[in-house]
């Protein structure tokens, strides 16, 4: 058996592993504008409602990403948002990203992409029924 036939065995780990540390992240962000934590740049006081959209949407598509619930429509959905945010938020600022501060929103919409063609891996809710 060669080494990359050794790691293949290990996919199925690795996919959930992104799928929970992706989920955690995104989950973070949404956290951050809804509800002031962890302590970041958003002001105190009624949020503007794309704003609050974007919160609604970072949190709990975030969660359900993280638990693995309806994984490819709800990543499919958070990819999209996450173009439309870089190309609304970011790139009118600068066309390159790591000018712009649009790194995250690519990486985010990208693998969101990846997870609506390859699924939760293990350990998702979307599996209790397999």
């Amino acid at each position: 058996m060669t080494l990359y036939e050794r790691l293949n065995q290990y996919q199925p780990y690795a996919l959930t592993l992104l799928r929970v540390i992706i989920g955690l992240l995104f989950m973070e962000h949404g956290m951050q504008k809804l509800f002031g934590f962890p302590a970041g740049g958003h002001a105190d006081g009624p949020l503007p409602t794309l704003m609050l959209v974007q919160g609604i949407l970072e949190a709990f598509g975030g969660l359900a990403i993280l638990l693995g619930f309806f994984t490819r429509p709800v990543a499919f959905i958070l990819s999209g948002n996450m173009a439309v945010a870089y190309f609304m938020a970011h790139q009118p600022k600068d066309f390159f990203p790591v000018n712009n501060g649009g790194d995250g929103a690519i990486l985010f919409c990208f693998v969101f992409l990846f997870l609506v063609f390859a699924g939760p891996g293990l350990l998702a809710v979307d599996n209790r029924s397999k």
